[in-house]
C-alpha cells in the first residue's frame, strides 16, 4: 500500500491513459511505452494534434488568468494531468499569490507525481477522484480542505469531458457540478471536435486506452454550459479565444472547442 491510499498493482501501465498520452504529446516524461505508441499513432492520423495540445494548454493560461482578474481566488481543476510547468496554481499566483487551488484525477500516477510537486502547501491540494462520480468530487475531504463553495469557484474542465461516453450523461455530470457552485463562479472548458475534419482513426486509438474519445460537435459542447453565461468571444476554436497574440493557425486546424462562462443565478 503506498502513502496515498492505493497499491502498485492498482497502477494500469498496460494501456495508455488519456493524461500520460496528453504528457507525451506535451513532451512530458511521465509517460510509459504503451502511451507514447499510441500517442505516435494519434499523430500519424492526426498531425495537428502536436500544436492541438499547446494551444488547448495555451488557452488554460489565458482562461485562467481571466478567472483570477475577474476576481476568483479558489480553482477546481478536474482531470488535471501529470504536472506540467506552469501549473495552474503558479499561473494564478502570478498574479493573486492566495488563489488556491484543488487538482483531480483519476489516474493514481498523477495523484503520486502531483502530491511530490505540491507537498508542503496548505493552498493547494490533490484528490484520487473520477469526473464519472462529480459528487464525490465535491463532498471529497481533500477538495474541502481548500475549496470553500460558499464562495465562488472556476471549475475547469479542459480536455478532459470528451472522454465521458453519452452513457456516462456528461450534461448531467456538468449539471451536478454547476449545482454545487454559488453564483459568480466560472466554468472553463474545453472538448475535442471533429466539426472541422474526419478525426474517426484518431479516435480510435483511444479504443484501447483506460477511456475512449467521444468527439461532440459545437452545439452539442455548448450544451454542456447549460446554466452558465458564455463571456466573449463565446464558444470558439481554442487559439481564438481571447488571444494574446494573432493566431498562426487558421480556423479549423485545431480540433479543440473552448470557452469561458459565469453562473450568474
Amino acid at each position: 500500500m503506498t502513502e496515498n491510499g492505493f497499491r502498485a498493482e492498482e497502477i494500469d501501465t498496460s494501456r495508455p491513459h488519456p493524461a500520460r498520452i496528453y504528457d507525451y504529446l506535451l513532451g512530458g516524461k511521465n509517460n510509459y511505452e504503451v502511451d507514447r505508441e499510441a500517442g505516435d499513432r494519434l499523430a500519424a492520423a492526426a498531425p495537428e494534434v502536436w500544436s492541438g495540445v499547446r494551444a488547448n494548454r495555451d488557452f488554460l493560461r489565458r482562461a485562467v488568468r481571466y478567472v483570477v482578474g475577474s476576481g476568483i481566488r479558489q480553482i477546481l481543476d478536474i482531470g488535471t494531468g501529470l504536472p506540467s510547468s506552469p501549473n495552474v496554481h503558479e499561473i494564478a499566483r502570478e498574479l493573486v499569490p492566495d488563489v488556491r487551488v484543488a487538482y483531480v484525477d483519476n489516474d493514481p500516477i498523477v495523484n503520486t507525481y502531483a502530491n511530490v510537486l505540491l507537498r508542503g502547501s496548505d493552498a493547494t491540494s490533490i484528490a484520487l477522484a473520477d469526473l464519472r462520480d462529480p459528487r464525490a468530487i465535491l463532498n471529497h475531504p481533500d477538495v474541502r480542505e481548500v475549496i470553500d463553495f460558499d464562495e465562488p469557484v472556476a471549475l475547469l474542465l479542459v480536455a478532459i469531458v470528451h472522454f465521458l461516453t453519452e452513457a456516462e450523461e456528461p450534461e448531467r455530470v456538468l449539471a451536478t457540478l454547476r449545482d454545487g457552485l454559488p453564483a459568480g463562479s466560472f466554468l472553463v472548458l474545453s472538448h475535442a471536435t471533429g466539426d472541422f475534419a474526419d478525426r474517426s482513426a484518431a479516435q480510435a486509438v483511444y479504443d484501447n486506452a483506460t477511456a475512449t474519445l467521444n468527439l461532440r460537435s459545437g452545439a452539442e459542447v455548448e450544451r454542456l454550459f447549460d446554466g452558465f453565461t458564455l463571456v466573449e468571444p463565446g464558444l470558439v476554436e481554442v487559439p481564438f479565444w481571447r488571444p494574446d497574440a494573432p493566431p498562426r493557425t487558421r480556423p479549423g486546424d485545431i480540433g479543440y472547442y473552448g470557452g469561458v462562462a459565469r453562473k450568474t443565478g
